[in-house]
C-alpha cells in the first residue's frame, strides 16, 4: 500500500508548488508537494474512510505541509459536533505554522451549538495561545458569528487581542472588514470611536478591506476612508 505521502506526491502539480511557496513563506519550500485545493479536498472525501484514518491523526506534526492541509480537511470532514472538533483541534492547531493552513479548516459541525464553539473561541485566543491557534479563534468567529448569531459585544472580543504578529493582525482586519460589510450601521459607532477601539494599523487596515468589498456604496466606501487616522508613517 502506498504512504500517504507518496499519494499526494501523485497529485502533486510543479507549477503550482512554486506559486505556494512564494505565497506561504513560513513554509520550508522543500516541505511543499504542491497539490491543489479542490485535488486536496477530493483526496480528503476518500481518505476520511480509509483503514489508515485513525493513525494518520495522532501522526502529528506531519512532514509535508500537503499532509497538514489534509489532517485540516479531515477533522471538518469527520466531525459531527463541535465536542468531536475540539479536542482534535486542540491536538493539532499547536503544530500549524502557517495561515494556508490555518485557513483551510472548515468544521460544519460547529453551527450545531454556536454557544459552545464561542467558549471555544474564547479559549483559542488567549494570550498565550500559539499564533496560529489565535488565528484560528478569529476567523472561527468570522466563519460563524457574523450572520444570525452576530453580537456586538464580539467586536470587543477581538479587540482585547494584542498581539504582535502579522498573521493574527490581518486576521482581525479581516474579521472587522466583513462585519463592517455585513453590519455596517450597527459596527460603524465602533470605527467612529475616539480615542479609537483599536490600534491604528488594524483600525487603518479593516477600513480598508471593507472599502475593496463590492457590498459597500461609493458614499459608505467615501465615509470609511474618511475614519482612516494618520500614522506615524503616513505623516512622513
Amino acid at each position: 500500500m502506498q504512504s500517504v505521502i507518496d499519494e499526494l506526491t501523485d497529485l502533486a502539480d510543479p507549477g503550482y508548488r512554486s506559486f505556494q511557496a512564494k505565497i506561504i513563506p513560513t513554509v520550508d519550500p522543500e516541505r511543499i508537494l504542491g497539490v491543489r485545493t479542490p485535488d486536496l479536498r477530493a483526496f480528503a472525501r476518500r481518505f476520511a474512510k480509509d483503514p489508515r484514518l485513525s493513525d494518520f491523526l495522532v501522526e502529528l506534526p506531519h512532514a509535508a505541509f500537503e499532509e497538514m492541509g489534509l489532517h485540516a480537511e479531515l477533522i471538518g470532514l469527520i466531525a459531527r459536533t463541535p465536542e468531536q472538533a475540539f479536542p482534535m483541534l486542540d491536538a493539532f492547531l499547536p503544530h500549524v505554522d502557517n495561515w494556508a493552513t490555518c485557513d483551510i479548516i472548515r468544521v460544519p459541525a460547529f453551527d450545531r451549538d454556536l454557544p459552545a464553539t464561542l467558549s471555544q473561541v474564547r479559549r483559542w485566543i488567549e494570550p498565550e495561545k500559539p499564533e496560529y491557534v489565535v488565528r484560528f479563534g478569529v476567523c472561527t468567529l468570522m466563519g460563524h458569528f457574523l450572520k444570525d448569531a452576530f453580537d456586538l459585544a464580539h467586536l470587543d472580543l477581538v479587540a482585547d487581542i494584542h498581539r504582535p504578529e502579522y498573521y493574527i493582525n490581518m486576521a482581525r482586519a479581516w474579521y472587522y472588514s466583513m462585519a463592517i460589510v455585513r453590519h455596517f450601521d450597527e459596527v460603524l459607532p465602533f470605527f467612529e470611536a475616539r480615542p479609537l477601539k483599536l490600534d491604528a494599523w488594524t483600525h487603518n487596515k479593516s477600513l480598508q478591506k471593507a472599502r475593496e468589498s463590492r457590498v459597500p456604496t461609493a458614499d459608505q466606501k467615501a465615509y470609511l476612508q474618511s475614519l482612516k487616522v494618520r500614522t506615524a508613517r503616513s505623516k512622513a
